[in-house]
C-alpha cells in the first residue's frame, strides 16, 4: 500500500502497536490485510521459524481480528512517544 506510512511499530509478546498515517480514501479493513500479508510473506520469505514446514501449509501467522482507534487532533509526537513505551516483542 504505497500511499501508508508507518510512523512507529512496538508492541507486546500477544500483539503490535503500529501508527500508520494514510488517506482517508482508504478503507481501514483493506489497509489492515494488505499489512498482515505482506508482513506475513516477508517474515515467512526472511526467518526460518515462520517458514511453512514449520508452522504447516494453512496455518495463518495472524489472527483474522484487528482493532483500530482514531486519535482526532493528538499530536503525532505524543503518539509515538506512547508507542515507544510500549514492551518490544522478544
Amino acid at each position: 500500500m504505497n500511499d501508508a506510512t508507518l510512523e512507529k511499530f512496538d508492541g507486546e509478546a500477544d500483539h503490535v502497536h503500529l501508527l500508520v498515517l494514510y488517506p482517508p480514501r482508504i478503507a481501514l479493513s483493506v489497509l489492515v490485510n494488505s499489512l498482515k500479508g505482506v508482513s506475513s510473506r516477508r517474515l515467512r520469505q526472511n526467518f526460518d521459524i515462520f517458514k511453512k514446514e514449520y508452522w504447516g501449509e494453512n496455518v495463518a501467522l495472524w489472527s483474522r481480528s484487528y482493532f483500530v482507534a482514531s486519535v482526532g487532533g493528538a499530536p503525532i509526537e505524543i503518539l509515538k512517544q506512547y508507542i515507544e513505551q510500549q514492551k518490544t516483542p522478544d
